[in-house]
């Protein structure tokens, strides 16, 4: 079946596999075109090829990095001309293990690469073009984010600090861009692996919709959030959790 293009151009950070990947695939699914970024050359190039080279760019570097943001905004305009959406998805949690241990140098590496880099690529983007077209920005944030998460503490803080970013994005962008985030709970990527690895069946079981999460789900939520049909929704984060929150009442 041939997909009618949209128009629309998507730089999704972080996506040459895993969540960011997912996010891709149902962007080029439904017509768009996408500026990809990640560490690793190898990795982007097997992903643009599977996206199609028609229709994705890739572009390695580490988001953290202010020249490679601006190289990847740069790329976007010269390949297609626009950015209408933003997915700030890259992120890093190198390390497990409780706050009154966490190496201060380790949480300053999390921030910047899970914070800083996404309010980067937003400046970047909103300069480039969403300032005068207008567009959409999604954050990737976590439900570490929006409750206590044992052992994975820097990173739930890092990724409160995106839900607050989101406000305060979508406060100064409006009405020209809309900004919303996705609160996923885990979602079988290599990235999550260590929360579930060997022990799938007992992790998926505390779920009411009764399996973890995969990368089409974290898409079809992004989607969602960068069509026509949110077109009045800017600010929000939205839990994507297979239910596992509900189970944080008293029974």
């Amino acid at each position: 079946m041939t997909v009618q293009d949209s128009g629309k151009v998507a730089l999704i950070t972080g996506a040459s596999r895993g969540i960011g990947y997912g996010i891709a695939e149902a962007f080029v699914a439904r017509g768009d075109r996408v500026v990809i970024t990640g560490r690793g050359e190898d990795a982007l190039k097997e992903a643009v090829e599977t996206l199609g080279a028609d229709r994705a760019v890739g572009i390695a570097g580490k988001a953290h990095d202010e020249a490679h943001q601006a190289a990847a905004v740069a790329a976007a305009m010269e390949a297609f001309g626009r950015v209408d959406y933003l997915i700030n998805n890259a992120g890093t949690n190198p390390v497990f293990g409780p706050m009154a241990e966490l190496d201060l140098n380790v949480a300053r590496k999390v921030y910047e690469t899970n914070v800083i880099s996404a309010l980067g690529f937003a400046q970047q983007t909103w300069k480039a073009w969403q300032r005068e077209n207008g567009g959409a920005i999604v954050n990737i944030a976590s439900v570490a984010g929006v409750s206590a998460s044992p052992f994975i503490g820097a990173y739930g803080m890092s990724k409160a600090a995106m839900v607050n970013l989101t406000l305060q994005l979508a406060h100064e962008f409006a009405p020209v861009v809309r900004v919303n985030a996705i609160a996923p709970a885990v979602v079988k990527t290599k990235f999550a692996e260590a929360l579930y690895e060997g022990r799938e069946a007992e992790a998926a079981a505390a779920y009411p919709l009764g399996r973890l999460g995969v990368p089409q789900d974290i898409g079809g939520a992004a989607a969602f959030l960068t069509s026509a049909q949110s077109d009045w929704v800017t600010g929000q984060t939205l839990v994507v959790d297979g239910g596992i929150f509900l189970n944080a009442g008293v029974a």
